[in-house]
């Protein structure tokens, strides 16, 4: 069978291809002195976390889509390339933290390491203790770590992989993350796209080593039109690179700047906003007025113009080309609204026009949901929202059928 040709111009088309990552040790490297540094809110059971998100990824293969698994995608493009396996490794290796021996000594063995295993430190990290490498007392920097510290650090948000990577039109973009602890994560989405067979040919969309673009920032509204949400991730000089990038490909025709709050609660626009069908959003009943947007145009004589600051889904319709993008009324009290939103009830994966993934403890959110006449799929999500994100995160998709 034909492999399903690759590209996404919404974010309901009927989804073909995804990428999620199934939990995994660099979890279990998670404990109560690094999990905030490490951006979790708790320590997740992880044979829990992998139940759920098995069952998720089980649901999804039962509506016809195709999963890809990044420790698999990984695994394959290191035994791939040689060059796959160098970048890997110069990206994990520190000089600067590590000292120039030491590094080089690391180096070396992570060299000898069969795919697998070289994709395991990768993700999962390695601490001082498990370094097998024998002369460490020519390293200052060895003799004076304690043991349990990390030699290279563990990637336990590869769970997210909306963030790292995101499909627009037939090409990827690859991202720049803002926190310290995300930011190598980009390095093996790299790997992936640059050496898989599975993406021989793929075309870059955009790639920024500076300023920050986070996936779970990104929404496409509709072919041509690109929402970027601007906040604790993502920044002004990011989304203004987008959407530059966007147009000199041929890849957008609008882009809509959206502020949210600085705040871990919204740490990106789909914390408080998805898209449930071709004309409606899930959103944030406490912000629903307030969210407002600046509109980035391309014309066709190549210049570029901005709107002045309007209300978003005022500003959303009219780039969309619709008369009204419509808001599912949630009509939650306030308390419960705060609730879920942290839930993450606004980030639902759309597998269809009007078929959504939601995590089911979000009750109240999901019930609306449904009298407005979206199909909800519920998953189980009490280990999974540790790190707080919802299906939507936990997804990349890589093929969607157009719209």
């Amino acid at each position: 069978m034909a492999e399903t040709a690759l590209g996404v111009n919404s974010e309901v088309g009927a989804l073909r291809v995804v990428i999620l990552h199934r939990p995994g040790p660099e979890l279990q490297r998670l404990t109560p002195r690094n999990n905030d540094a490490l951006l979790f809110d708790g320590l997740p059971w992880v044979a829990k976390a992998q139940e759920e998100h098995d069952a998720f990824a089980d649901l999804l293969r039962s509506r016809g889509v195709e999963v890809l698994l990044l420790s698999d995608l990984l695994t394959e493009a290191l035994a791939h390339s040689g060059a796959a396996r160098m970048h890997g490794i110069s990206a994990a290796v520190d000089a600067r933290r590590l000292g120039l021996p030491l590094a080089q000594q690391l180096s070396e063995y992570l060299r000898t390491l069969e795919p697998a295993d070289l994709a395991h430190v990768l993700m999962a990290g390695m601490t001082f203790t498990e370094l097998p490498i024998s002369g460490g007392e020519m390293s200052l920097v060895r003799r004076m770590h304690h043991g349990g510290d990390f030699v290279i650090e563990p990637l336990p948000n590869l769970l997210f992989t909306r963030d790292s990577s995101f499909w627009i039109g037939p090409r990827v973009a690859i991202t720049s993350l803002a926190l310290p602890a995300r930011i190598r994560e980009t390095s093996l989405t790299d790997v992936i796209y640059a050496h898989h067979p599975r993406f021989l040919g793929v075309r870059r969309a955009y790639e920024s080593r500076s300023a920050p673009v986070e996936g779970g920032d990104v929404l496409l509204l509709a072919p041509g039109v690109v929402a970027v949400g601007v906040g604790e991730r993502t920044t002004p000089a990011g989304a203004e690179a987008l959407a530059r990038s966007l147009f000199d490909d041929d890849l957008a025709h609008t882009v809509l700047v959206v502020p949210i709050a600085q705040e871990r609660a919204q740490m990106h626009l789909d914390t408080v906003c998805t898209m449930v069908d071709t004309d409606a959003v899930v959103m944030y009943p406490n912000i629903v007025d307030s969210l407002s947007a600046f509109a980035i145009h391309r014309h066709g004589d190549g210049q570029v113009k901005m709107d002045d600051e309007a209300p978003f889904l005022e500003a959303a319709a009219e780039a969309m080309g619709i008369d009204k993008l419509r808001v599912i009324p949630t009509g939650l009290d306030p308390v419960t609204a705060e609730r879920e939103q942290w839930d993450d009830g606004n980030n639902t994966l759309a597998l269809a026009p009007g078929v959504v993934v939601a995590y089911e403890r979000n009750t109240e959110t999901n019930a609306r949901l449904q009298d407005s006449g979206i199909e909800v799929l519920a998953i189980a999500a009490s280990e999974l929202g540790t790190g707080r994100g919802g299906p939507r995160c936990m997804s990349c998709p890589a093929a969607r059928d157009p719209i």
